[in-house]
């Protein structure tokens, strides 16, 4: 028994109609066309992580910014 109850040789069947129906060419693009998109999702992931762990000090900065503005107008309301 293979995976899932599919034994190797139910498996090598399967390989070879999707080769007939696809093609070797089609299938060596749709497999770097994959890797690609996995390539720029984990790109994008550490490009986050680079984000959110730089942020905080820009939020601290920003929020003084307000807290001083608002002060302003406060002063300037009375």
């Amino acid at each position: 028994m293979g995976i899932g109850g599919i034994s190797i040789w139910q498996l090598l069947i399967i390989l070879v109609i999707v080769l007939l129906l696809f093609g070797t060419k089609r299938l060596r693009n749709l497999g770097g066309d994959l890797g690609n998109a996995v390539k720029g999702f984990k790109k994008a992931m550490s490009d986050e992580e680079k984000k959110e762990s730089a942020s905080p000090e820009r939020l601290e900065k920003a929020d003084d910014k307000v807290i001083e503005g608002e002060s302003t107008r406060e002063k300037e309301k009375q």
